[in-house]
C-alpha cells in the first residue's frame, strides 16, 4: 500500500514513558511497544509520541536510539511520563501520573504525512484522557487510508476512560483488540449479556470491524474476522512479568498479517511471541527468529 518503502509502515500514537519497576526505571508505553515489535517482524514500526524537557526526556530518546526505534517524538513544556508499576506474581498494577508530556501532543505536518501512508495505524484509550493528544489522534486516524489496519487496542487503566472517549475511537478504526477483564467492563458499560464472545460478535457487527482480538491471559486467545476463527491455548511459560505482552501480540499479529500470512498461522506467531516476553523482563524482547539488527528502516523518508 505505501509508497515510501518496501516495508509496511506501522504506527503506534500515544504514551511514551519510564515504567518505574521495583527493578529500576524501564522504557515503555504501549504505542511504542507495538512499533517495536512491527520492527522485529521487518515492518517500519514507527511511535508518535512526547517527552518533556527533562533529563528523564533526553534518556527517553537515546532508549530509543539504542533499540532502533523509529519515532516521531515531540519534545513539549511539560514533565515526560512516568508510571509506578508493582508486580504482583509477574502482573503489573499501575499508578499513572497525570499532565505529563504525552498528554499534550500536537498533530505536525510529518506526522500528518505519515499516517497517510501508514498500512497500520495503533491507538489506545489512555493518551486520550487529555483534549489536546486526543484530538491529535483522531485526526490522524481519520488520514489513514482505507484499506489500513485502524486497530484500537483499548488498554483501559484506572479512571482514563470514558464510554464517550471509546465510542469515538471506535467509529475511526475497523480492528479492536480487548482482553477478558476489559470485556467484562465493557459488557457492563453496554449493558451486553451472554458470553465472552457473543460480545466480541457484538462490537464487530455494530461498528463494522474487520479484525477482533481477544486474549484471556494465561487460558488462551481468539482473532476475529467476517469470515475466520481463529483460538489457541496460551502456553505455559515461567512468568518473569507480562508488561508488553499485549502489545507483543497485536503487534505481530497485524503485521504478520499485513506479510500475507493466514490468520491461523498469524495468530500462532503472535502467541510464540507473547509467551517470549511474558518470560523475560520488560516489553522490548528481540524475536527468538530475528536478529536486532534487522529492525527495518524507512527507505526513503521524503514525503
Amino acid at each position: 500500500m505505501n509508497t515510501l518503502s518496501e516495508n509496511y509502515i506501522v504506527v503506534g500514537i500515544g504514551e511514551l514513558l519510564w515504567d518505574m519497576l521495583p527493578s529500576g526505571k524501564r522504557a515503555g508505553g504501549a504505542p511504542v511497544n507495538f512499533a517495536f515489535h512491527a520492527s522485529q517482524r521487518g515492518a517500519y514500526g514507527c511511535a508518535i509520541s512526547a517527552v518533556g524537557r527533562d533529563p528523564l526526556g533526553d534518556a527517553l530518546l537515546k532508549e530509543l536510539d539504542r533499540y532502533n526505534i523509529n519515532h516521531l517524538v515531540q519534545t513539549v513544556d511539560h514533565p515526560t511520563g512516568t508510571v509506578e508499576v508493582a508486580l504482583d506474581a509477574g502482573v503489573p498494577q499501575y499508578i499513572i501520573h497525570e499532565n505529563v508530556a504525552w498528554d499534550y501532543l500536537s498533530s505536525t505536518k510529518e506526522m500528518e504525512d505519515l499516517a497517510r501512508q501508514a498500512d497500520v495505524i495503533c491507538v489506545g484509550t489512555l493518551a486520550q484522557r487529555n483534549s489536546l493528544t486526543r484530538q491529535t489522534t483522531q485526526a490522524l486516524l481519520r488520514l489513514a487510508p482505507d484499506a489500513a489496519y485502524k486497530l484500537y487496542d483499548i488498554n483501559l487503566r484506572q479512571q482514563y476512560y470514558s464510554r464517550e472517549i471509546i465510542e469515538e475511537t471506535l467509529r475511526h478504526v475497523n480492528s479492536f483488540k480487548v482482553n477478558d477483564d476489559e470485556i467484562r467492563l465493557l459488557k457492563d458499560m453496554f449493558a451486553l449479556t451472554g458470553s465472552d464472545e457473543d460480545a466480541c460478535r457484538w462490537f464487530m457487527e455494530k461498528y463494522g470491524l474487520k479484525l477482533v482480538i481477544f486474549t484471556a491471559g494465561h487460558r488462551y486467545s481468539t482473532v476475529y474476522t467476517a469470515d475466520q476463527t481463529s483460538t489457541i491455548p496460551t502456553p505455559t511459560v515461567d512468568v518473569v512479568d507480562t508488561v508488553g505482552a499485549g502489545d507483543s501480540f497485536s503487534g505481530v499479529l497485524v503485521t504478520e498479517l499485513l506479510k500475507g500470512a493466514a490468520l491461523a498461522d498469524a495468530h500462532a506467531t503472535a502467541v510464540q511471541i507473547a509467551a517470549e516476553v511474558c518470560a523475560h523482563a520488560g516489553a522490548w524482547v528481540y524475536h527468538p527468529d530475528v536478529n536486532a539488527s534487522v529492525m527495518a528502516p524507512l527507505r526513503s523518508k521524503e514525503m
